[in-house]
């Protein structure tokens, strides 16, 4: 027990940390991207970490996998390279016997990429979607950032507002530019609008409109001289009519029970890929093991980088033959268990050798060591 209790710290220490490391890499590049989109006025600064929060179960779905792999490299790797390993393999330890100490904590990752693939992700996804349809439901009001020109939802239109008051009730110093086609059809008619003030007026039929207060128009075709002033004392501009879809129809969102009970290949298809993260734990388990065995005086990263490249060859394949089970070019009974068996035995293989090698070394040392007492 102190043996296996120490490998496993070993190994959670590397994958806590190896994890920690990918999970904030990616969450960085997705936090940009919703950044830039709450720039523009696509999304209200306030839900982002929100839609992090609820992103997150994704992430590390795939995350653990890989954690774990690199986790047991970097560990046992360190520890053949202080010859820690060593010593625990004279004393009795086998390829076999630390196999079945990595299993154990490898199974506690296991089980949780399954609550995670199997429900976390689903609902976190359906969060998501709901929070973007609610975020494509706002007005323009509604995601005005005050000293900034945002260009909105339909692309041909941008709004400045200096400031917002009264609870975001009030705009002070509005601008808007609207783009849109001339005499001839063509995309350069500009309408602009200037007010000191404006507000928003919400009718009975759920119409909202951006009413501006002593204001000016001007229209015209930029290049030609025939722009038009006109000085207004309200002016409403129609704000696009909320329309808010809750449900989400997306396959990824799905409860795990509503895949089994559908008979569509695709349902069938990500009922497979979500069966796919667990079982994906328990086979770069059985790789790491034999790839962590490196000389001491080749160093622990030697057997890394390829044993990286074969992770990648792993869920690579796996992506592939999801996207060849949408297209129906795999049976779907055959689904994506190849993939599995194939890097099965790939462990199997390299383990099988592994055990052989120390065998055929034990008894290289044991013949010389006889040798040795006859001499």
């Amino acid at each position: 027990m102190i043996v296996f209790r120490y490998l496993a710290r070993e190994v959670f220490l590397t994958l806590s940390a190896v994890s920690v490391v990918l999970l904030v890499i990616i969450m960085s590049g997705r936090f940009i991207k919703y950044l830039a989109q709450a720039a523009q006025g696509l999304l209200d600064p306030g839900v982002l970490f929100l839609i992090m929060g609820y992103r997150i179960p994704g992430f590390l779905q795939l995350i653990l996998p890989l954690g774990l792999f690199l986790g047991i490299l970097l560990a046992y790797g360190r520890l053949y390279l202080e010859s820690e390993m060593t010593v625990l393999t004279a004393t009795g330890m086998s390829q076999t016997r630390l196999l079945g100490y990595t299993l154990i904590p490898a199974t506690l990752i296991a089980l949780l990429a399954a609550l995670l693939s199997f429900s976390l992700t689903p609902m976190g996804v359906r969060e998501v979607a709901t929070i973007l349809q609610e975020q494509d439901a706002l007005t323009e009001f509604d995601t005005l950032v005050p000293g900034r020109f945002q260009s909105m939802k339909d692309g041909v239109r941008v709004t400045y507002a200096e400031d917002l008051t009264g609870g975001r009730e009030r705009l002070q110093g509005v601008f808007i530019s609207d783009l849109g086609k001339n005499t001839r059809g063509e995309d350069n008619k500009i309408t602009l609008l200037a007010a000191p003030t404006g507000y928003q007026q919400v009718l009975e039929d759920g119409s909202r409109y951006l009413v501006l207060e002593d204001g000016y128009r001007y229209d015209g075709n930029p290049g030609e001289a025939d722009y038009r002033m006109i000085k207004y004392d309200t002016y409403a501009v129609l704000l696009p009519k909320p329309s808010v879809v809750l449900a989400s129809s997306d396959r990824e969102s799905m409860r795990t029970s509503e895949l089994m009970a559908s008979t569509q290949q695709k349902m069938r298809t990500e009922l497979q890929w979500r069966l796919s993260i667990p079982l994906l734990t328990f086979v770069v388990t059985l790789l790491a093991v034999p790839l962590s065995r490196v000389n001491p005086r080749q160093g622990r990263f030697l057997k890394l980088l390829p044993a990286i490249f074969l992770y990648m060859a792993y869920l690579g394949l796996l992506i592939a033959s999801r996207d060849a089970l949408d297209k129906g070019r795999i049976p779907s009974a055959l689904g994506m268990w190849p993939v599995h068996g194939l890097f099965l035995l790939i462990g199997l293989g390299l383990m099988y050798w592994d055990n052989l090698r120390l065998l055929l070394a034990r008894r290289g040392s044991a013949s010389r060591l006889k040798e040795a007492q006859h001499a």
